[in-house]
C-alpha cells in the first residue's frame, strides 16, 4: 500500500499542471499521484498520459467527462490506494523540504502503530503579481508534534479555519464518512474539510509550510467577480453544510464550537458576496438563506446570526450590509486572496 495518494483535479490545466506534478514526484514509490483529467479540451490529457507512461509506479492518469472540481476530487478518492489522501489543485504545488518532513512524519506514525485521522500542515498564499507571500499556520489552535483529539485543541479563533490546503486525511476515514462532493460546483473544498470532521478522532499538527496556494490567476474561483457570478454554487455548498449535521448533537465541545465557527464563516461569506454584488436578485438569495436557517433550526439561526462574525448581518438595512462588506474586504486584505 502507498503511504499517501495525491489527487490532482485538472481542467484545461496544461499551462501549469507540470509544476504541480513535478513538486510531488520526489515522494517516489511511497506516493501515488492521481491526475484526474476532468473533460479537458486542451493538452491536459496528453500531459497526464505522458507522466503516467514515464512514472508507471507513481502516476495514474484518469480521464472522465466534465463533472467539476468536486467530481474530480471524488474520482481521485475512489481510485486512491494510499493510506492517506490529499488534494493538490493543478495550479498549486508543494514545498520540497516540508514534503520530506510530511512523509517522514506519516511514515513514523504508521510504523509506531498510531496513524492519525488528520494531519495538519501550514499553507502559503503565493501572489506573484504583488510578490506577496502569507503563511497560514495553526500554532495558536493546536499543539505541535503531538497526537491529540479535539479536546486537545488549544482554542477556537473565529474566522481561522482548517482548509483543504492544510489537511491530509486518512483515506479509509473519508470513505467511512461517505464523503461525496456535488458535481459541477465550485467551493466544495469546504465540504471536503467540514463533512469528515466528526469522524476525526486523532489529529497531528506538523508546523511546516507544505502547501503553496497560487493566487491571482484570472478566472480563479476565489476572485471576487468570479464569486459573484458563482454565488449560486457558494450558496449550494452553504446549504449542504447546514444540512450535513445537527451540530447541537455533537457532544465534544471543541469540535462543536469549531464546526459552528466554520459554518458561520461560510454563511458570512455567502452573505457578503450577495451584498457586494449590489443586485436585488442576490440580496433575495441571501435573505432566503437566512430564512432557511431560521426555519430549520431557530437555535442555530440565533447562534450564527448573533455570532462574532455574523453579528453585523443582524443589523438592519444598508448599514448592516455596509459592515458586512467592510468585514469581507478586510479579510481580503489580511490574506490577499483576491
Amino acid at each position: 500500500m502507498k503511504l499517501i495518494s495525491f489527487g490532482i483535479p485538472c481542467y484545461n490545466s496544461y499551462a501549469y499542471m507540470g509544476k504541480c506534478i513535478e513538486s510531488l514526484l520526489p515522494g517516489g514509490d511511497e506516493v501515488e499521484i492521481i491526475i484526474v483529467d476532468d473533460g479537458s479540451t486542451d493538452k491536459t490529457a496528453e500531459i497526464a498520459d505522458a507522466y503516467a507512461r514515464k512514472y508507471p509506479n507513481i502516476v495514474k492518469a484518469i480521464h472522465q467527462e466534465n463533472g467539476g472540481h468536486g467530481e474530480a476530487v471524488n474520482t481521485g478518492l475512489r481510485n486512491a490506494t494510499g493510506l492517506y489522501y490529499k488534494v493538490v489543485d493543478s495550479d498549486d504545488w508543494v514545498d520540497y523540504d516540508a514534503y520530506m518532513e510530511v512523509l517522514a512524519t506519516l511514515r513514523r506514525l504508521v510504523e509506531e502503530g498510531t496513524p492519525v485521522d488528520m494531519l495538519l500542515t501550514n499553507y502559503v498564499y503565493e501572489k506573484p503579481s504583488t510578490d506577496q507571500h502569507r503563511t497560514m499556520h495553526y500554532r495558536l489552535l493546536f499543539p505541535q508534534n503531538e497526537i491529540v483529539g479535539w479536546d486537545g485543541m488549544k482554542r477556537n479563533i473565529k474566522g481561522f479555519s482548517i482548509l483543504m490546503h492544510s489537511v491530509t486525511y486518512r483515506t479509509q476515514m473519508l470513505r467511512e464518512c461517505k464523503l461525496e462532493l456535488p458535481k459541477h460546483t465550485f467551493y466544495v473544498d469546504n465540504l471536503f474539510v467540514y463533512v469528515p470532521l466528526p469522524y476525526v478522532k486523532t489529529i497531528y499538527y506538523l508546523n511546516v509550510n507544505f502547501y503553496r496556494y497560487y493566487i491571482g490567476r484570472e478566472g480563479q474561483s476565489v476572485n471576487e467577480q468570479t464569486m459573484i457570478k458563482r454565488i449560486d454554487q457558494q450558496l449550494r455548498v452553504n446549504y449542504l453544510m447546514i444540512d450535513a449535521y445537527n451540530l447541537w448533537e455533537i457532544e465534544e465541545k471543541h469540535l462543536r464550537e469549531y464546526m459552528f465557527s466554520y459554518l458561520e464563516m461560510i454563511t458570512v461569506v455567502s452573505s457578503a458576496i450577495g451584498y457586494v454584488s449590489k443586485t436585488e436578485e442576490n440580496l433575495k438569495k441571501v435573505k432566503k438563506l437566512w430564512r432557511y436557517i431560521k426555519d430549520k433550526d431557530p437555535k442555530t439561526y440565533r447562534h450564527l446570526r448573533y455570532g462574532v462574525l455574523g453579528g453585523s448581518m443582524n443589523l438592519p438595512g444598508k448599514f448592516g450590509r455596509y459592515l458586512s462588506v467592510k468585514g469581507y474586504k478586510l479579510s481580503q486584505k489580511l490574506v490577499g486572496f483576491n
